[in-house]
């Protein structure tokens, strides 16, 4: 019986002689034998009629078997014979029986051979489509003049997307910025920018792109003197080139940063400073943010908020005459500020880390709120050297206040309507909450484009 296996075994592996070493399929070798010259391996099938089996006995009583095949394999040979051992050595499925059917498990290695990055990649772009094609059912839906309810993220797609770590990839992102480009390349690179984002260059004070030693300074192009003029009969315009995302009064202690998606007004801003610190004192103490911020009786809040896109001016200047007596910076995450995700994520303003100036003018509480977005994690205010943005020493859900009233200086930082105050790395969001009274009126439109020093509103 055992002989006849052996022979079967052999048919199916000409060529391949059996050492006594080897335990395959049952037959076990009594001794190491004297392997015989053959010359069947050289035509691919061993005869079988040279093999010579021996039966014997063992103590216990078992019959094995012993073949002395033909002559000593090649190497090759070796290899062919190792490689079926390991296959023979492989796990295969493990299968149980259940009272209804049977089930076949595969083993932990062949779970481990799943990749991981194909998985989240597939994932992610069919999540990124589906949020594509919503987008797009949204512009259609709009062009035929429904009104359509904003669809808020939840809160395990925001805490997804503020995982990613932004921050770090804006650090890199404005180190790249940096890096000076040769001269050969500066044009191609500028050209392909200006094409993508429809930068106007003929507004430049330097129009040649040759100029420009990197990314940084190409961002941070000064306009032409007459590019942008300042309207001065109204009191209060445009800081900065943009899109009108909101404007309006602020009602209950919300701001609305798209129509229909509104954040909170004391989150945004932080807790109130004590009032012997501000030149601005309320009138009467009350309960409600809103309430504290009013310094004069009459007197109502409003807010407007204009999103700065990649290929706007990047600077931003003084929207009125007014002095900053107080600044406050607050680090936290830098996700993407455009219309799209102001309308997907509520209190969007909130997560992002942003710089707060407050003050008065000539009507009472003011404030202007550079907010941080991706790739634009350089907030600077020039007259402001201690502020230090998108800094891995500050951790998020914290603020730092500085007072710009000293005892040598009791009113704070004057500024003129119009004058230079601050600069973006890209684009951002510029956000005005300040207090006026109650006939102060907006001549804007949300959604329309507006340019630094044209009319927000007047009285």
């Amino acid at each position: 019986m055992a002989a006849s296996v052996g022979q079967g075994c052999l048919r199916w592996l000409p060529g391949v002689a059996w050492r006594s070493r080897y335990n395959c399929l049952g037959i076990l070798p009594r001794g190491e034998g004297r392997p015989e010259p053959s010359r069947g391996l050289e035509r691919g099938v061993v005869s079988l009629s040279r093999a010579r089996p021996q039966e014997c006995s063992s103590g216990d009583g078992a019959t094995h078997l012993h073949l002395e095949l033909g002559r000593r394999r090649p190497h090759c040979e070796d290899v062919v014979l190792s490689h079926f051992l390991q296959s023979l050595r492989k796990p295969s499925l493990r299968t149980f029986s259940t009272n209804t059917r049977k089930v076949h498990t595969a083993p932990a290695r062949s779970l481990s051979l799943l990749r991981p990055l194909p998985i989240l990649v597939a994932t992610g772009g069919g999540y990124a489509g589906y949020r594509q094609y919503e987008k797009y059912r949204e512009r259609e839906l709009e062009k035929l003049g429904l009104d359509v309810p904003p669809k808020l993220a939840g809160h395990w797609e925001v805490a997804l997307y503020k995982s990613v770590p932004t921050r770090l990839l804006s650090r890199a992102w404005g180190r790249l910025n940096q890096v000076e480009l040769p001269h050969w390349l500066r044009r191609p690179v500028y050209s392909l920018y200006i094409w993508t984002f429809g930068v106007n260059m003929k507004e430049a004070a330097v129009e040649d792109l040759h100029h420009y030693r990197n990314l940084s300074e190409f961002f941070r192009r000064k306009l032409k003197p007459q590019a942008r003029p300042v309207c001065g009969l109204h009191s209060v315009i445009s800081p900065s080139d943009g899109k009108i995302l909101n404007f309006g009064q602020v009602k209950n202690c919300e701001v609305e940063q798209v129509k229909g998606v509104t954040y909170s007004l004391e989150s945004f801003l932080g807790p109130r400073t004590p009032a012997e610190d501000l030149p601005f004192p309320p009138a009467v103490r009350h309960s409600s943010f809103r309430s504290q911020l009013v310094t004069r009786e009459g007197n109502e809040l409003y807010h407007c908020v204009i999103y700065l896109a990649p290929g706007d001016y990047h600077c931003f200047h003084s929207p009125t005459d007014w002095t900053v007596a107080h600044r406050r910076h607050f680090p936290g995450s830098l996700m993407s500020v455009n219309p799209g995700m102001a309308r997907w994520i509520k209190e969007l303003f909130c997560h992002n880390e942003r710089v707060v100036l407050t003050g008065d003018w000539k009507h009472g509480f003011f404030s202007l709120t550079a907010v941080g977005a991706t790739n634009v994690g350089s907030i600077r205010i020039y007259f402001d050297r201690d502020l230090h943005t998108n800094s891995p020493r500050y951790s998020k859900g914290s603020y730092n206040d500085f007072s710009f009233v000293t005892h040598a200086n009791k009113e704070g930082i004057p500024m003129r309507k119009g004058e230079h105050l601050g600069e973006f790395n890209l684009g951002s969001t510029i956000v005005l909450i300040f207090e006026a009274p109650k006939d102060f009126n907006f001549s804007l439109q949300a959604g329309q484009k507006i340019r630094f020093g044209e009319a927000l509103g007047s009285l």
